[in-house]
């Protein structure tokens, strides 16, 4: 595989038609996107050309098979004028471990890395200043290889595009645990950002949208006791000052803001455990008031508190904390993702 990246620029851009103070996430892309396609055997040459349409064939397998897997991060710019991004090598690390899962080639390191800097340089205009402003950058990979046949295709595409966000929850959430559904299962998925993962929670989610909840707090496929994640996140909980958080394992997914946030609250010297904790803890804690917090933690909307829950026709208020652990977390992990404070751990880089 070449390392060259072939670059075709837009003639015109769309910047001027956006209104950047009333984005709908994930709706306005960017002039540009990255591209590169695998075929007889290796990845092929490196492009960055104009945001367009795809043609593709009907009978590609993505369409059949699901062979498909994404990544989400984000660019920064602080008052400075300059772009960085947060913990990339792990955002690419974490999509080859899914794309292994699916039978997906994986894509090298250096070649995303460079594509990834060169697409954001291009297009570094597209990323606003300013706390909750950011460039949200979707990688994913589809199989193209037209054919039916049930077997890991021959032929791939990887993409990268790109689109400006603001704050992507607004408020508190309030969440249903799940009694019935499963988000993931032992030896499935679930810690691959596989795109069938998420296209089997909208169903589950709706029927708690129509119960006045945004989310759904996932439990164990097995027995429904043991919370997982949250929505899209994952998920912590605070009983009096200790920190708590699942494990990660083939259903949860090794979250990049998740491991920020331990370290963070470690180096803190915080109490955190990572460890299975039950419904019936929860619940229990909720009632005697140890409870003092539940937050949801991700790229997209990096700490999001919970407000209440809901399980099996009993509704648990969680009062509010001043000042709360995901109020500090978040504006932590912001100071050093918009360079506004030392980044200790180098989890910041620059685009060149």
């Amino acid at each position: 595989m070449t390392t060259t990246i072939e670059i075709t620029k837009a003639n015109t851009s769309k910047i001027q038609d956006v209104d950047f103070e009333n984005l709908t996430f994930g709706k306005v892309f960017t002039d540009h996107m990255f591209e590169c396609e695998f075929k007889n055997g290796s990845w092929q040459t490196p492009k960055i050309v104009p945001y367009g349409p795809l043609t593709i064939d009907p009978s590609a397998r993505v369409f059949h098979y699901g062979q498909a897997v994404f990544e989400g991060m984000k660019a920064y710019k602080d008052d400075h004028n300059d772009v960085w991004l947060f913990r990339p090598e792990e955002n690419l690390r974490r999509i080859n471990k899914s794309a292994k899962r699916l039978a997906i080639p994986e894509f090298p390191e250096d070649i995303f890395m460079d594509s990834l800097k060169t697409l954001l340089e291009i297009d570094k205009d597209w990323v606003k200043p300013g706390f909750g402003n950011s460039l949200y950058i979707r990688p994913f990979v589809i199989a193209t290889d037209p054919a039916i046949a049930a077997s890991p295709a021959l032929e791939y595409k990887f993409f990268i595009i790109c689109s400006p966000a603001q704050s992507y929850y607004s408020g508190d959430v309030r969440v249903l645990v799940a009694e019935k559904f499963s988000r993931s299962a032992n030896g499935g998925v679930g810690y691959a950002k596989a795109a069938g993962n998420y296209a089997a929670q909208f169903y589950p989610t709706s029927l708690a949208n129509e119960e006045g909840f945004q989310q759904i707090i996932w439990t164990d496929a097995d027995t429904h006791e043991f919370l997982e994640e949250a929505g899209t996140m994952n998920v912590f909980f605070r009983i009096d000052d200790t920190l708590i958080t699942a494990p990660t394992s083939d259903r949860i997914l090794d979250g990049i803001t998740r491991k920020s946030i331990i370290q963070i609250a470690e180096d803190a010297a915080m109490k955190v455990e990572v460890r299975p904790i039950t419904v019936t803890e929860i619940k229990a804690a909720a009632k005697n008031g140890s409870l003092k917090e539940i937050f949801g933690s991700g790229t997209a909307a990096v700490v999001s508190p919970i407000s209440a829950f809901a399980h099996k026709d009993e509704v648990f208020e969680i009062p509010k904390q001043d000042p709360s652990f995901a109020s500090i977390f978040k504006e932590k992990l912001l100071n050093i993702q918009y360079n506004k404070s030392e980044d200790p751990y180098g989890w910041r880089q620059p685009i060149i």
